[in-house]
C-alpha cells in the first residue's frame, strides 16, 4: 500500500473512505467504506433526562484541544470487553499531524483536573467525523458528544459521521444510510464553511441542544 500522508488521508474522507488498523499492534492500515454508513442527524438529536440533568450539574469541566495526544491514547486503550483497538501508531501520527494543521479536534472532559472522558474526530468543511470516545466515569463520553454536537450547531455545521452503529450511539439518535445517500450530504457538507469554536456556555448549550432534540425518559 501506498505510504497514507496527511493529505492523502482528506482526500480519502472527501470520498466517503476512512483508515482502521486491524489492532493497536498492527503496523498496516486498510481503508473502509461502508455501504451503510453511521450518522447523527443534528436535528434529531436524543438526549436522556439523566444526562440532561448531568450537564446541568456542571460537576464536570470541557475543554477543546488542550490534551488532543492524550485523548487518542485513552481511545487507543485496550481495557475488559475490548481486548483490541483499531487505533495504531500510524493512525494516530496521521491524526496527530492534521491536529497540527487545525482540522482535528478533541473535547476533553475533566473531573477535578483528571481526564476522565472525551473524544476526537476529524472537521472539514461542514462535516464532522467523529472517531473514537472513551470514558472512564459515568457520562464521561456522552457529555463530550453532548458538547460535540453544541459546537457544530452552533457552528454551523451540517453533518456528523460516526461511521458505523452502535448500541451507544443508538441512544442519541444515530441511524444508518445508504451509501449513495451519505456521500450525497457528505458532499453538500464539503461544499459549506462552518467553524469549530469552544465549549458553549450552559445556557447556549442548552439552546442548541434542548431546543429541537428529543429527550429520552432514562
Amino acid at each position: 500500500m501506498t505510504d497514507i500522508t496527511p493529505e492523502l488521508l482528506l482526500k480519502a474522507y472527501a470520498y466517503g473512505v476512512f483508515p482502521m488498523a486491524k489492532s493497536r499492534a498492527d503496523d498496516k492500515v486498510f481503508w473502509v467504506q461502508p455501504k451503510l454508513r453511521g450518522v447523527i442527524p443534528l436535528d434529531q438529536f436524543q438526549v436522556s433526562r439523566s444526562l440532561r440533568k448531568t450537564l446541568r450539574k456542571n460537576i464536570l469541566d470541557v475543554t477543546i484541544d488542550t490534551a488532543f495526544s492524550q485523548v487518542l491514547d485513552y481511545c487507543a486503550e485496550t481495557k475488559p470487553g475490548r481486548p483490541e483497538t483499531w487505533i495504531n501508531a500510524k493512525i494516530i501520527e496521521l491524526f496527530t499531524s492534521l491536529h497540527h494543521a487545525g482540522l482535528a479536534h478533541s473535547i476533553e472532559v475533566w473531573r477535578k483536573g483528571e481526564l476522565v472522558g472525551g473524544l476526537y474526530g476529524l472537521a472539514m468543511g461542514a462535516a464532522f467525523f467523529g472517531e473514537s470516545m472513551f470514558s472512564r466515569v459515568d457520562d464521561g463520553s456522552k457529555v463530550a458528544l453532548c458538547h460535540l454536537v453544541g459546537i457544530m450547531k452552533h457552528g454551523g455545521f451540517t453533518l456528523l459521521d460516526t461511521q458505523f452503529i452502535t448500541d451507544h450511539l443508538a441512544r442519541f439518535g444515530a441511524i444508518e444510510i445508504p451509501q449513495k445517500d451519505y456521500l450525497a450530504q457528505l458532499s453538500t457538507a464539503l461544499s459549506q464553511h462552518a467553524h469549530f469554536g469552544l465549549p458553549l456556555p450552559q445556557g447556549a448549550l442548552d439552546a442548541a441542544l434542548f431546543s429541537q432534540a428529543r429527550t429520552q425518559i432514562s
